[in-house]
């Protein structure tokens, strides 16, 4: 985190969740870029930020781009916030010897019955 490391947090309300992060890239003490992206967006329900070395960032989202793909198409739907933050555990765990230098931050809502929601957040370090 010493390399590309990034300012992230994440918050929850009724029926509403929220990510904020910086989009600056630095290398130590110098800034290489003020616009690089660091929240993604799985769904209309669920977003994901990346702190961390700015390379595994965009390896890793895209990774996760893919497998909440492969999810829609065989499942047929989009994936639940709870499930996708299942999904990056595992994933940062199958990486366990050689990780990804990410933490990510997982923020979405799950739908109930009656129409109301429950807000999911969720944090990992290297290894999920």
């Amino acid at each position: 985190m010493d390399y590309n490391g990034s300012a992230m947090v994440a918050m929850k309300g009724k029926n509403c969740v929220a990510i904020a992060a910086d989009t600056r890239l630095s290398q130590q003490l110098c800034t290489i870029s003020q616009n690089m992206q660091k929240v993604f967006k799985v769904n209309d329900k669920c977003l994901f930020g990346l702190a961390g070395l700015g390379t595994d960032v965009a390896t890793y989202s895209k990774q996760l781009k893919m497998k909440t793909n492969m999810y829609k198409l065989t499942e047929d739907r989009d994936i639940k916030a709870s499930t996708f933050t299942d999904l990056v555990a595992t994933s940062l765990y199958e990486k366990r010897f050689g990780p990804y230098f990410v933490v990510p931050v997982v923020a979405g809502l799950d739908e109930k019955e009656d129409g109301e929601f429950e807000p999911v957040i969720a944090s990992y370090d290297y290894i999920g």
